[in-house]
Order: C-alpha cells, then sequence, then structure tokens
C-alpha cells in the first residue's frame, strides 16, 4: 500500500531468553528479550535515536537497520533501564517502572473466562494475550502504531467499536503519537484517508474491486483486500512469497513509504515510494474541478458545465475555492440533465455518497436523475464490466 524510508538506530543492550512466550510466573526485564518461534520478531526494551528513554517494543531480528513495528509505552516513556514486563492472573499484560507502578498495560477485550492466560510473539509480529481455551483476550494487531503490516486490519470492528489506524511517531526520538494518522472513514463509501491533526491531508480512496482508487496500479507482491461488510470495516493485505517481508510506515513528517527484504538479504529495499505531488493534497483545486500534474506542471480545471466559483484568483493560480456550475440545474425538468463521462480519474470523496451492489449502471444513472441533489454515478466494482452502483451527493 501506501509508505523516505526512514531507518532508526536504536540502542540496545540485550541476552535474548530465546523463547516466545509469557507465562504468568514469568517476567522480561530490560536487557532480555522474547524471540517468536522462527527467530523472526523481537520484544524487548530499546531506545529510538538519540534519546536515553526506554521503550518496550517489538522489531525485525537480524535486519539491518533495526525495524521497530510496535512501540508498547509510545506515550509513556520509562526514564531509565529499570523496565519489567509481566502477565498477570487476569490475562494483562503490565508494564512497571523502578517503583513498580504500572506505565503501562493491555487490556481485555475478550468477554471470556480467563484460565492459564499466556502471552506468546509470533512471527507475523503480533504479540498475542491466549487463555488454556486458546481464547484472544487480547493482540498488539488491534493497537498498531506507525507501522502497517501483513496481518493488520486497518479499519473497524463495527460489534465492539474497535477502531484500528496507523499514526506517526512525533520525531526519530520519540515514539509518541505525532501528527499525522491513517484511518478508514466510515462515512457513505468507506475510504482510506491520511490526517494532519483533525484536517485531511490527502484520500488512499475507497475500494474499487482491485485496489484503491488513490492507488490504482495493483502490486504484484501482495494480495489486498478491502473487506466491507455488517460486521467489520477494513483494509489488509497479504504477501504472496513467504520468504518476503513487506512492511509500510508512516513517518513523523507525514510521508508514507513501503520497503522489503528477504530471507536472504535481510537489507530493507524501498518498493514505493510516499512522496506525493500537489494534486494528492486534499482539496487543491477545490469543489468541482480536476487536477492535472503532467511533466512536473501543475494546473486546476473545471469540470464541463461549471466555471470558476472566483475567476479573479483563479487566473492567479489560487484555486481552492473550486467551481459551481455555469447554469443551475432545474430538477422540475429532468430530461434537460444528463451527465459527461469521464474516465481515468481519481474517484472524488465518498463520504457523502451512497452504494449498492445490486444495481446496475443503467438503475445507477436513473437513481441519480431522480435525485435533486445527485451529482454523479459510477460502478462501484470496475472487475469484469463493471457491476454495482455509487451516487455522490450535494454536502
Amino acid at each position: 500500500m501506501l509508505f523516505i524510508c526512514f531507518f532508526i538506530f536504536f540502542y540496545m543492550t540485550t541476552t535474548s531468553t530465546s523463547v516466545d512466550r509469557l507465562a504468568v510466573t514469568q517476567s522480561i526485564r530490560d536487557g532480555e528479550t522474547l524471540a517468536s518461534a522462527g527467530g523472526i520478531i523481537e520484544a524487548g526494551f530499546f531506545s529510538p535515536g538519540n534519546s536515553i528513554r526506554r521503550y518496550l517494543g517489538i522489531w525485525y531480528r537480524n535486519v539491518s537497520p533495526f525495524i521497530v513495528v510496535w512501540v508498547a509505552n509510545r506515550n509513556t516513556p520509562l526514564e531509565n533501564k529499570s523496565g519489567v514486563l509481566k502477565l498477570n492472573e487476569k490475562g494483562v499484560l503490565e508494564l512497571l517502572n523502578a517503583t513498580n507502578n504500572t506505565i503501562w498495560s493491555s487490556n481485555i477485550v475478550s468477554s471470556n473466562a480467563v484460565n492459564n492466560p499466556i502471552a506468546c510473539l509470533f512471527d507475523s509480529g503480533n504479540f498475542v494475550v491466549k487463555n488454556s481455551e486458546d481464547g484472544v483476550l487480547w493482540q498488539s494487531f488491534d493497537y498498531p502504531g506507525d507501522t502497517l503490516m501483513p496481518g493488520i486490519k486497518l479499519g473497524w470492528n463495527l460489534e465492539t467499536g474497535l477502531e484500528r489506524s496507523i499514526s506517526s511517531w512525533k520525531s526519530d526520538d520519540d515514539p509518541a503519537e505525532g501528527e499525522y494518522a491513517i484511518k478508514i472513514d466510515l462515512r457513505g463509501l468507506p475510504q482510506m484517508i491520511e490526517f494532519k491533526g483533525s484536517d485531511i491531508r490527502m484520500r488512499t480512496g475507497s475500494w474499487n474491486g482491485l485496489t484503491t482508487v488513490g492507488y490504482p496500479s495493483p502490486t504484484p507482491l501482495l494480495i489486498r483486500k478491502f473487506v466491507v461488510n455488517e460486521k467489520e470495516v477494513y483494509y489488509e493485505y497479504e504477501i504472496i512469497k513467504k520468504s518476503m517481508f513487506i512492511v509500510s510506515k508512516l513517518t513523523p513528517s507525514g510521508i508514507t513509504q513501503s520497503f522489503s527484504w528477504t530471507n536472504q538479504t535481510s537489507t530493507p529495499q524501498v518498493v514505493q515510494n510516499g512522496e506525493k505531488d500537489q494534486c494528492e493534497n486534499y482539496a487543491f483545486c477545490g469543489a468541482n474541478s480536476i487536477c492535472i500534474y503532467d511533466d512536473n506542471y501543475l494546473t486546476c480545471e473545471c469540470l464541463r458545465g461549471y466555471v470558476p466559483k472566483s475567476p479573479d484568483e483563479w487566473n492567479i493560480r489560487i484555486w481552492f475555492d473550486g467551481c459551481i456550475r455555469r447554469n443551475k440545474s432545474d430538477c422540475k425538468i429532468s430530461y434537460t440533465d444528463g451527465f459527461l463521462k469521464y474516465s481515468h480519474l481519481k474517484l472524488p470523496d465518498t463520504s457523502s455518497s451512497w452504494f449498492s451492489n445490486t444495481m446496475n449502471l443503467d438503475e445507477c444513472q436513473k437513481s441519480c436523475l431522480e435525485n435533486c441533489s445527485c451529482k454523479a454515478y459510477a460502478n462501484l466494482d470496475i472487475r469484469n464490466g463493471g457491476s454495482g452502483c455509487l451516487l455522490w451527493f450535494n454536502t
């Protein structure tokens, strides 16, 4: 999916315990680690960048430089090497400081009775607390940090209200939640959005059956899916080659980038650069317009039938006000209205849309014409000649 690769060098002094699990009677201290069964993933304490503060994190082993993919106490650092991780009898992971106070803990999302809980670190990078009946009490994949990995469901569990989103670090030295986040917006047809604070920065967009509309080119190394049903809404990917690793990071500056390596190389390589042109900036040209970036030249154009809302500003390349209709539509005379076809464009923001999986394109057009506030329509799914209906409305 998504993500200038930033590598951070971490200060660690570790003595691996060579075990992948933590029982109620066990703990790990600063300098000790857990290692997944296949030796791919490690969990322990580290200091990021130039910081001397200590954090409990998860990273890939035998990869240089280290790639940290999850931090437990990202907002509550330890001031020294006194940290201890324990699992209590209720199935809750607790991170204790020098005064034996809990500075971070997991929670229990399952209603199942807790019996002989155990915490396991898997080769996938998921840190899971299970009970004796193999029921999941808690998992780190439900609380991602700045990294999207295979197996993480970016989005919502609609039954529990759990939202899984990616959030940047504050800086290379501080893994606390930063300015940028990538989330799934549930309004209208769900879509993937990057935020800066509460403002939309850019849209990866909705799913068209093959990929997200912001990244139309298929990725041959990945199987990607976007699930929308009454229980869940999420984006997820898996890697086709099991000897390959691909992860995506959202950096402190809001740049997203994917990088990969194999069991043989163990050196990350950039596979997708997240640098964007200005057309990716949300609403850069305003409403009812098209942003065109060609040969390092950017311009905005109104849709056919529309004119600049602020012509004087538009003429000096200030486009934010967008465009308005040249002639106002009279919904009472529907036969005078029609549609102009556009292709090879990124679909607009779907937060004010409606969709149907069963309608065909003719039914979609008819439905739009019959609704005065409907502005545009398209196939929901572009596969096999197109199917479904997606309608956009005035806000």
